[in-house]
């Protein structure tokens, strides 16, 4: 074989896969992407013809990639910023603040059982899974009770930015939705500066180190990602988990014998079945993933949800199986860049998967009902019917 043949076999293997990237966005594969994220980690690393972007979905590639502090977030800070946020951010994170949410947690899954068990069904998605986090995230930053729902339409909205296939009609919508989240949590923010209360955002804002403190656009930076991180991550982790272990029964027996197995289902779930499917970076320098050249400011996109199922890194992989020892997933991320809301997530998955195992004994779930929202970068049901006897 000649250079040329050579050449032209790269080419071809490339648009291949290039092809197979852009059917993930087609809704007919909304509910089982995997078979075509296995092609894309077969083929990685490559890149993309229509973009340059080195795109990666073999597990050892996407840990260096996620672990290099020189690989950053398309829409992050510089490093030395982002490590000061993340410093300021993080003392409203500490243990404490996230354990004593556990009671309200428990309260609101129980108040959605009970009420499911009364009806005899539930939506896990629309009952639970949605209001949940979203709940908890408004009551967290101090936000009234009645303009909850807001935090929900507009989290929806704005998690499409993630996406390719945003309309021009869907990208008003969108901006729309933007500019009305950033004007009402300035007015929050200039309010919680004149009468501080014991909230996440008045924590926020009197957040301070070596007299630093979080300026009005990075407080709506940081809660901006506290909403889609609070909430739209943990709605699809909840409702992803659930679902695997109604359609994996034995799963679901193991965890009902043994409810500390709670935590193994957030777990898992974030390994089998991430609500994070595609992560960006950006190179700030030159660099190579896997043999393969990335420039500087050019893009590295890694398939979270390939990587996590590579055979190459776990037994049996395609398999959701709560007898793992603790999987090094990617669910959130790795490195400068690790999810700062994790612990908080960690807990309401587990709160909600230990409620399953001992109110959902029986339960059988309607496929027919089965829907999936249309993201591609954040996975998870919009629609998940459960019978309740």
């Amino acid at each position: 074989m000649t250079d040329m043949d050579i050449r032209e076999d790269n080419a071809h293997a490339v648009a291949a896969a290039t092809d197979i990237f852009a059917a993930l966005h087609d809704p007919a594969v909304r509910a089982e992407p995997y078979p075509l994220l296995s092609s894309l980690r077969e083929r990685s690393p490559y890149t993309m013809t229509d973009s340059g972007t080195v795109l990666v979905g073999r597990y050892d590639d996407a840990e260096a990639i996620l672990r290099d502090g020189g690989l950053t977030p398309f829409q992050g800070l510089d490093a030395v910023d982002h490590q000061r946020l993340r410093r300021l951010v993080s003392k409203a994170f500490t243990p404490r603040a996230i354990a004593v949410l556990a009671p309200r947690i428990s309260e609101i899954i129980d108040v959605a059982l009970t009420e499911a068990e009364r009806r005899g069904s539930i939506d896990i998605a629309e009952d639970l899974a949605y209001p949940l986090p979203v709940t908890i995230i408004s009551e967290w930053l101090g936000v009234p009770a009645a303009d909850s729902a807001l935090l929900r339409d507009w989290s929806s909205l704005l998690t499409r930015t993630f996406d390719f296939d945003v309309a021009a009609k869907e990208r008003g919508r969108i901006e729309r939705a933007s500019a009305e989240f950033d004007g009402y949590f300035r007015e929050l923010i200039d309010y919680r500066r004149r009468h501080p209360g014991e909230d996440l955002l008045s924590r926020l804002v009197r957040a301070e180190e070596d007299g630093e403190a979080l300026t009005s656009q990075e407080l709506l930076s940081t809660v901006g990602t506290l909403l889609v991180a609070g909430h739209e991550t943990t709605t699809n982790l909840i409702s992803n988990g659930v679902l695997a272990l109604l359609r994996n029964p034995d799963q679901l027996a193991l965890l009902h014998a043994d409810p500390r197995l709670s935590s193994a289902v957030v777990e898992e779930t974030l390994r089998y079945d991430p609500p994070v499917q595609l992560v960006w970076r950006t190179a700030r320098e030159a660099t190579t993933v896997g043999g393969v050249p990335v420039g500087a400011g050019e893009w590295v996109l890694v398939l979270v949800g390939a990587a996590n199922r590579d055979p190459a890194r776990y037994a049996d992989a395609d398999a959701f199986r709560l007898d793992r020892r603790k999987p090094d997933h990617l669910g959130f991320s790795l490195g400068p860049h690790y999810c700062i809301g994790a612990s908080l997530a960690r807990l309401e998955g587990s709160l909600v998967f230990d409620a399953v195992a001992r109110r959902l004994v029986g339960a059988e779930l309607d496929e027919d009902s089965l829907r999936y929202r249309r993201h591609v970068t954040f996975r998870g049901p919009e629609r998940l019917v459960v019978s309740m006897r």
